[in-house]
């Protein structure tokens, strides 16, 4: 068993770290709010002071935080990750969402500290971390994943390697900007067959056995239907605009336009201008709503 330190313990963090305790690994976590921790300390997990102190003897980092600006703060803040007396070759696993320029300086700047870095976003809801059964985007050696992999799969179900670090986030990024995409798209169709008329249930229905249909259409229609954007959030509209906006620039990077998704973007912008970006994404319905011909 492995000793693991774990940090960020929102929705998908929480689910994650449980699963590595369950699996036997020695746990020691942090988060920015304590209480986060407190379940898994009741189960037999330590809580450190801090990232460095989380990481003193660890085989394994893993990190589950928001942004670049978060994933900076903990891996070389002055208490970060980078900081503490991790075991020589230790393994750096980004778990998060980020921008691919950040995960190339992360790589490079944990690498020269003897880290051996995976760039490892996942895809899956809260359950799925909860029940490990999350697929694991990763970008990486063949040799450090084919050892970090007894690890990885203790909250996994499928661990897709797509070539060297900064692939997996370059796919990360693809498809979530895809989703930015389908659910703008979704919110306008439903605000225009409200406005034609429609039952909206029956769309609903009908959407979800239709060839629009994905599980991020259904999952979103039936909240927008239901008007279910501030029960439990599944993911936010502020995160979803922060992952869709880091593909525009890896579109950027790679020389490309992306008019849909600067489309999908602008949606969400209005969405967050509206003091909607912490409820469910779905409530880009309500931006849909709003718009009129004369506003465009």
């Amino acid at each position: 068993m492995a000793r693991i330190a774990f940090v960020g313990l929102g929705r998908m963090g929480r689910g994650m770290a449980a699963r590595l305790l369950a699996a036997g690994h020695e746990l020691t976590v942090w988060n920015r709010t304590a209480e986060a921790a407190t379940e898994l300390v009741a189960a037999g997990a330590f809580l450190a002071a801090s990232p460095a102190a989380a990481a003193d003897g660890a085989d394994v980092a893993i990190v589950m935080v928001s942004d670049d600006d978060a994933s900076g703060a903990v891996w070389l803040g002055p208490d970060g990750l980078l900081a503490g007396k991790a075991k020589a070759g230790a393994f750096a696993v980004e778990c998060s969402t980020l921008s691919r320029r950040w995960v190339g300086e992360l790589s490079g700047v944990s690498s020269a500290a003897g880290w051996r870095y995976l760039d490892c976003p996942v895809t899956g809801l809260p359950d799925a971390a909860a029940d490990g059964q999350l697929t694991l985007l990763v970008g990486a050696a063949s040799d450090d994943l084919a050892e970090v992999r007894p690890v990885l799969a203790a909250f996994s179900a499928e661990i897709r390697h797509f070539g060297p670090v900064g692939a997996g986030t370059a796919y990360k990024l693809i498809v979530n900007l895809i989703g930015a995409v389908q659910i703008a798209g979704v919110a306008e169709g439903l605000a225009m067959a409200q406005r034609a008329g429609l039952n909206l249930a029956q769309v609903a229905e009908a959407l979800a056995s239709g060839q629009a249909a994905s599980p991020q259409v259904v999952r979103n229609v039936a909240r927008m239907v239901a008007d279910d954007h501030y029960g439990p959030v599944t993911f936010s509209g502020r995160l979803r605009r922060k992952d869709a906006a880091y593909a525009l620039a890896l579109a950027e990077e790679l020389g490309m336009a992306a008019p849909f998704g600067e489309v999908a973007v602008s949606t969400l912008d209005d969405l967050l201008a509206a003091g909607l970006g912490e409820a469910n994404e779905s409530a880009v319905i309500e931006v849909a709503r709003s718009r009129s011909r004369e506003q465009l």
